[in-house]
């Protein structure tokens, strides 16, 4: 079994960093630190350090300055956590799923995993099933269904569902199969620019601009990720468009928020002018979606030659589910992990990971191959396309291999977390208790200087460059 600093070498190298900077990292902690038989700690303390060593890199690229990276592992833990332990005015968080949301048996014996959080997907999956969104009718309803064909059905009609398989019959699929030929994290050359100029600034990535459209929790981590080492982030949404309140909070700090339309025509253009000043282009939306609006990866580095383009999917960008919606709880249904976990526990049915770990994770390579593309287009010049997914995060993670008696260990309560782990900081929403930042780097210490905001707080224009 691989030790995290040899997971850490692999991620760090198959993007094309040197295998010795990875001795710059200190990894501390002993697995495991939650209850699971798959190594999540691992997983999270790997990603959180391969996003620090890229920041320390380019920081030595910038200024000739080395540095070292320390990650706890119990800290990283707790940060693929933070949604949990946030708290706003010393309030805990509400319930985190909709009331008809969760896991049901459908006629077959199948389970199914229904995601209702937004109201268009609460609604695909009632249409679907013909009947009103009250948990026992949502349950009568599937008693009518085969597993699978509830699935295909709910996708067609925009739902996000998705049937329990074990890993075998997951990895029988051609999306796995189509999965098992990409990289962890796919680094990709899309256009001819010029190297551009790393601006002035005292920290990793001070002055460069990004613009974030995502939501929920992987694309949202990225952000935030690169706004603790000190890029100008600019989350973007829609008033019109659902949110979850307190993961906006969560993943909000140290970014600007702005509106923008982006079905009109002004919207639009003013997409467009952020886009010509942004260096990093960062999305999670429904695969093809930004595409019909006219800001595919191509069309970004029309408009900006030299952008570096993020893209997060749930399924990966081959194969037959490449254009499928999900979120974290679906595919660690979809791919196997519920049911072994579920088997691990000796508990029918499925059992979750003790944290939405291919969210956090997949956030952390995203930001992770964001500044690995970046450093590359300042040496080499370029646009760049970096594309993550849930679905090949959990393969790397399901490789990792699992733990024997990973289930026995107790789970991290809010009183068992460390003080240090903790920041308080004000926000628009009233004042944090929050999870700091896990990736401790020696020169260029990692904080988010701006407070978390609600969504539109800021005009569409990027901060100057002082």
């Amino acid at each position: 079994m691989q030790s995290p600093a040899d997971i850490l070498k692999d991620i760090w190298t198959s993007a094309g960093g040197e295998a010795a900077v990875v001795e710059r990292v200190r990894l501390s902690g002993e697995e495991p630190q939650i209850p699971s038989s798959f190594r999540v700690a691992a997983a999270a303390q790997a990603s959180v350090a391969a996003a620090g060593l890229a920041a320390a890199e380019i920081w030595k690229l910038r200024a000739g300055e080395a540095q070292d990276v320390i990650v706890d592992m119990r800290h990283a833990v707790v940060e693929c956590r933070s949604e949990r332990y946030l708290r706003v005015d010393d309030k805990p968080p509400p319930p985190a799923w909709d009331a008809i949301a969760g896991i049901y048996k459908a006629g077959d014996g199948r389970f199914v995993r229904c995601h209702t959080n937004f109201p268009h997907h609460r609604d695909a999956v009632c249409k679907v099933l013909g009947c009103e969104a009250e948990r026992e009718k949502v349950q009568a309803a599937l008693m009518q269904w085969k597993g699978e064909d509830f699935e295909t059905a709910a996708h067609a009609a925009g739902g996000v569902v998705a049937l329990m398989r074990s890993y075998d019959e997951w990895m029988a699929l051609p999306q796995a199969r189509a999965l098992a030929e990409l990289p962890l994290v796919s680094i990709e050359k899309i256009g001819e620019a010029s190297p551009k100029p790393w601006p002035k600034g005292d920290r990793p990535l001070a002055g460069l601009r990004v613009l974030d459209l995502s939501r929920v929790i992987a694309g949202p981590v990225a952000g935030r990720t690169l706004a603790v080492h000190g890029a100008d982030v600019l989350l973007v949404s829609g008033p019109e468009l659902p949110a979850i309140p307190w993961l906006t909070i969560d993943t909000g700090r140290g970014k600007l928020t702005t509106f923008i339309e982006l079905k009109s025509d002004a919207g639009r253009k003013q997409l467009r002018a952020l886009l010509a000043e942004a260096d990093i282009f960062s999305q999670g939306y429904r695969p093809r979606s930004l595409a019909t609006l006219g800001f595919a990866p191509e069309d970004a580095a029309r408009i900006n030659p030299g952008i570096v383009y993020v893209t997060l999917s749930a399924y990966g960008h081959a194969g037959p589910w490449a254009e499928r919606r999900g979120f974290d709880s679906l595919a660690q249904t979809a791919t196997g992990f519920n049911h072994a976990e579920g088997q691990a526990a000796e508990v029918e049915g499925p059992k979750e990971l003790p944290a939405q770990m291919l969210d956090h994770a997949t956030g952390y390579l995203m930001a992770f191959g964001a500044m690995m593309a970046k450093a590359r287009q300042a040496r080499e010049g370029g646009s760049w396309h970096v594309r993550v997914s849930l679905a090949q995060t959990g393969r790397w993670l399901w490789n990792l291999g699992r733990l024997a008696d990973g289930l026995k260990t107790p789970d991290l309560t809010g009183a068992a977390i460390h003080p240090a782990f903790i920041k308080t900081m004000p926000s628009g929403f009233g004042t944090l208790k929050a999870v700091s930042h896990s990736a401790m780097l020696s020169k260029t210490p990692a904080d988010w200087l701006r407070p978390a905001m609600p969504l539109g707080s800021h005009p569409p224009e990027w901060p100057s460059l002082s």
